[in-house]
């Protein structure tokens, strides 16, 4: 395994393979995302817009089999922003970890735990963000497609030292495995100091 890290368009010649490990992944629960690489490319290409947007890739060989994110706060979409600014947050404050995919076959190794420090350790080398933050879908208990023995990763990002915040949430759309259509999902953000 290697680990590899790039910033901003160094991130280009990898978007259609971490579009499609994005695609792979969030089909589980709790995303059950259907996905399209069209969009996934367009939301990557979003992150290689930034020049301090981060990606922590995980090799296997030449295979990519995780990747992690993050960016300037003041670099997302409004989505993530609203909430911030609404609760009197300065978004220039924080620094967003986009999201956190690695194959089945590879969990169990550290590598979730590696992606957070990396993150974190590269905002604390920015030097200007109080906060790392992340947001979660929020699923129901007696949601038709949990799977039996469903464990979330509430208690592994509290070990982390990030704590979840009910008042800073937003709505995210996309269309779930056998959905028509894209429906709302309520997201909520996950904090902890830069510093």
């Amino acid at each position: 395994m290697q680990i590899k890290i790039v910033h901003g368009d160094a991130v280009t010649p990898h978007i259609a393979d971490l579009a499609r490990l994005r695609i792979a992944v969030f089909r589980t629960f709790p995303y059950l995302y259907e996905g399209s690489e069209d969009y996934e490319a367009s939301y990557l290409a979003t992150y290689a817009k930034s020049p301090e947007s981060l990606f922590v890739l995980a090799l296997d060989g030449d295979r990519i089999v995780g990747a992690s994110t993050g960016v300037p706060m003041t670099d997302a979409s409004g989505e993530f922003k609203a909430p911030f600014i609404d609760a009197g947050i300065d978004p220039q404050t924080v620094f967003y970890f986009g999201e956190s995919v690695l194959l089945d076959s590879y969990r169990g190794r550290g590598l979730g735990v590696r992606f957070f420090e990396e993150r974190e350790a590269y905002a604390r080398r920015l030097g200007r963000f109080d906060w790392c933050a992340f947001c979660a879908v929020e699923r129901p208990a007696d949601h038709p497609l949990r799977p039996a023995g469903y464990v979330p990763l509430d208690a592994f990002w509290g070990k982390r030292g990030y704590e979840k915040r009910a008042d800073l949430r937003t709505m995210l759309s996309w269309q779930d495995i056998g959905e028509a259509e894209e429906t709302e999902k309520p997201m909520t953000f996950w904090l902890k100091p830069a510093l």
